[in-house]
């Protein structure tokens, strides 16, 4: 189960990766150009926020399974224990939590300008967050996990 686990989550981060960064090219284009919020943009940071949750749900499947993941009193001290327990979590929490407020905020505001610039602030902090902890793993950007 871990292995299908940790093979699919590593996988799935392409597609979250893919629609953020189209989500953030998209709000880039319309904030620049003036253009307004179509439901295409819509749609592209909806998916992208829900590609996030289910990488979630998946991250913390994997979290109970993993044997990287322990909570005893040498986690703190094992580098590699520390970063699989304590810091990838936060930080993929947190980028999630960004993504979630952009969309929010988006979805509230009235006017398109504001749309664009919400996506394009909390998405593109939350893929800031997401490069750093995936760079901070030791492991490649593109590549597989195991």
């Amino acid at each position: 189960m871990y292995s299908f686990l940790l093979k699919f989550h590593s996988g799935f981060r392409y597609v979250v990766l893919a629609l953020v960064l189209l989500a953030i090219v998209q709000a880039l284009a319309g904030w620049l150009g003036k253009k307004e919020f179509t439901e295409g943009n819509r749609k592209v940071a909806l998916f992208a926020m829900i590609s996030a949750h289910t990488q979630l749900l998946l991250g913390l499947a994997l979290f109970y399974f993993s044997p990287l993941v322990q909570f005893s009193a040498a986690t703190m001290k094992d580098p590699t224990l520390r970063y699989w327990t304590v810091e990838h979590s936060v930080m993929m929490l947190f980028s999630l939590v960004l993504i979630t407020i952009g969309h929010g905020r988006a979805k509230r505001a009235v006017e398109a300008a504001n749309k664009h610039r919400a996506i394009l602030l909390f998405y593109g902090l939350a893929l800031v967050v997401v490069m750093v902890a995936i760079m901070q793993s030791g492991r490649p950007l593109f590549g597989s996990a195991a």
